[in-house]
């Protein structure tokens, strides 16, 4: 079996397999006891008593991509910027009989916008920042645009994420297929051409007053082209960065961009300061 087809496989049906044992995070009311959280959450998240001190202020909240939870994306960064200082949390979203993070993009994009307001009602804090990997890093854009969020989201970084879709799997347009056999609704929207996709990159791509880092990986095997992840907008809110320009050896693929150090030192620069991630500073 070719490389890619069982890497596209592991990660239609082994997050399947597991998700039953997951619930929702999606809540109605916001609540300050911490009983929102959900779990298993990854080691460092989800902590009811962790509250942002002035170095830290704003709350991360980390979205994983799709067929994935929020224990499987986040094993590694969670407990990284956890021993950094920072309030992290998770959550898992978009249950659907094809595995987790795979309803449609419009009730993610709701029920991140609960997660979200139920953070800043635990902590006290005015904004957060979002960091997402693959669609969790383009669903939020529509929280952002069409759901009010903008005002309470200081920086989204995306690892590998999704703006404006995949061309396919590897660029294999048949795999795409395969995968709709299992429900999996926000397969569909994330196709280059989309009608989702055209809706949520008309106009302004990266609206209000958030800071955008997007970090891409030029072997990316599930977003094709990997640069469709890029984002138009003004230099002073929107970092494009290719991974390999500033590490040229490192060769990190899209299930690993998540797990990768040097992607977490984009992820760290954007949140310690103002404006999306510099790559002049990284290097």
């Amino acid at each position: 079996m070719p490389k890619v087809l069982f890497r596209v496989l592991l990660m239609v049906l082994i997050p399947g397999l597991v998700s039953f044992s997951f619930v929702s995070t999606q809540t109605v009311n916001a609540d300050s006891s911490g009983d929102f959280l959900e779990g298993p959450a990854p080691p460092g998240a989800n902590d009811p008593d962790c509250r942002p001190d002035e170095e830290h202020p704003e709350p991360v909240v980390l979205v994983p991509g799709t067929f994935e939870t929020m224990a499987q994306n986040w094993a590694v960064l969670a407990p990284f910027l956890s021993k950094k200082g920072y309030c992290v949390y998770a959550l898992n979203y978009g249950f659907s009989k094809a595995g987790p993070s795979t309803g449609p993009i419009e009730e993610s994009a709701s029920e991140l916008k609960a997660f979200v307001e139920q953070v800043l009602a635990h902590t006290g804090a005015e904004k957060v920042s979002i960091v997402g990997h693959s669609q969790g890093g383009m669903m939020p854009r529509y929280y952002l645009k069409f759901l009010g969020g903008a005002g309470n989201v200081e920086d989204l970084i995306g690892l590998a994420p999704s703006n404006h879709g995949t061309e396919g799997l590897a660029g294999l347009k048949a795999t795409w297929p395969a995968v709709d056999l299992f429900s999996c609704a926000a397969c569909r929207q994330q196709q280059a051409g989309s009608e989702f996709l055209r809706k949520l990159n008309e106009g302004e791509e990266a609206p209000g007053s958030v800071s955008y880092t997007v970090v891409a990986t030029r072997t990316d095997e599930v977003v094709v082209p990997c640069t469709s992840g890029f984002l138009k907008g003004p230099p002073s809110r929107v970092a494009n960065i290719t991974l390999q320009d500033v590490y040229p050896y490192d060769q990190v693929e899209h299930l690993g961009i998540p797990y990768d150090p040097h992607a977490f030192q984009f992820v760290l620069d954007a949140l310690a300061h103002p404006g999306p991630a510099d790559p002049d500073r990284v290097r």
